[in-house]
């Protein structure tokens, strides 16, 4: 019940909820004048109403509100003949508002003020204690709501903040499912192609080749079917892909035998002593490897491919060189060589494309790095 009224209070706006603290003020400082039949001064009324008006301006001069409505208190006395007042509802709703609001030079200037106004302004000791008390919880009470509404500030940044990590986030994700997406069917519609366009050869050479022909096809076929279910399986929080691993440095070789059957040679080469990498690198690896294949099948015209995977430096330094006729600039927007680079700089690695040494061929050459590099998002 408590937290539903202060919820429909918070949602006021800010002049209907001083307007209305301003009414409540100004009945419980008229209150007094309702008692008995007197008919009480008009001096009284006046500054009951002093003290409680001037809250409606609470949040644009907090301090001035104070010292204005303690002053209009302390004339009260000036002008004899009035009811007895037992609180200053006015200057208490001030005070509580410099508390939470103004200065800190003049939060300490009102304690200032109304400590020395309560010892030397009042008749007795019980009454400077009792005023002292409800300032002291007016001030206490104002600057607790202060400090949570900073807190609530804080808390509101924050969440904002990690909306915004989750929406990046998702964004990266989003562009990972695509680049992977990418990858696989130009690889697996890559091979396809290759091997329909060698069908006719192929043919002549007797059943046996044009069946490698066939079951290269739909080796490519399943693998691609197989990948796409793992990636999408990802956008599914319950689905079984979620949990489903990602391609490796493992899987390399059958990569590599996949478009040796397509009808171009590849060899694969492993320099050194095979090292641990992160796994963001090892997807990395896999999909550049992917990628540089499927160009040379898509562009390349090359007799021979040569995958090297180097793991004497750096730790791990991958290079993919054909003795084709190199990149053709045929009007597209080079995607491939621009995903390569994207796949390594993912990582904290980087890569470079170009002509091989020799310049016969193109040359992919990736860096990618260890488990001790973290990489900044």
């Amino acid at each position: 019940m408590y937290e539903r009224v202060l919820a429909r209070v918070r949602g006021l706006p800010p002049p209907a909820v001083d307007a209305g603290l301003m009414v409540i003020a100004l009945i419980a400082q008229l209150a007094p004048f309702l008692s008995g039949d007197r008919h009480w001064p008009l001096p009284a009324y006046a500054i009951a109403v002093a003290v409680s008006v001037p809250v409606i301006w609470r949040r644009r001069a907090p301090f001035l509100v104070l010292l204005v409505t303690e002053i209009a208190a302390a004339g009260y006395d000036l002008a004899p003949g009035g009811p007895r007042q037992p609180l200053w509802y006015g200057a208490l709703i001030a005070m509580f508002t410099v508390a939470a609001q103004a200065p800190r030079w003049q939060r300490i200037t009102a304690i200032v003020i109304i400590g020395w106004g309560a010892f030397l302004l009042t008749g007795s000791i019980e009454t400077a204690a009792r005023g002292l008390l409800l300032w002291t919880t007016a001030y206490v009470a104002g600057r607790a709501w202060a400090n949570r509404q900073e807190e609530v500030r804080t808390l509101q940044e924050r969440a904002r903040h990690l909306e915004r990590e989750r929406e990046l986030e998702a964004e990266r994700e989003r562009s990972r499912i695509a680049r992977d997406m990418h990858d696989i069917l130009a690889h697996a519609v890559s091979i396809t192609i290759a091997q329909a366009e060698a069908g006719p050869v192929l043919m002549k050479q007797g059943p046996a080749r044009t069946e490698e022909a066939f079951d290269a096809i739909a080796a490519a076929g399943r693998e691609a079917m197989a990948q796409l279910r793992r990636i999408l399986g990802v956008l599914d929080a319950g689905g079984e892909g979620a949990r489903a691993p990602q391609p490796t440095l493992a899987e390399i070789p059958a990569l590599v035998d996949s478009v040796s059957r397509a009808g171009t040679p590849v060899t694969l080469t492993v320099l050194g002593q095979p090292g641990e990498v992160t796994p963001d690198a090892e997807v990395a690896a896999y999909r550049i490897v992917q990628e540089a294949l499927t160009n040379v099948l898509k562009h390349a015209r090359a007799r021979t491919v040569a995958v090297t995977l180097d793991w004497r430096v750096d730790p791990l330094v991958i290079t993919v060189t054909d003795d084709g006729r190199g990149p053709q600039r045929t009007g597209g927007h080079g995607h491939g060589l621009i995903g390569i680079r994207e796949r390594a700089a993912s990582c904290g690695g980087s890569a470079t494309t170009g002509p091989a040494p020799g310049g016969r061929g193109f040359e992919v050459r990736a860096s990618l790095p260890g488990k001790a590099v973290e990489v900044a998002r």
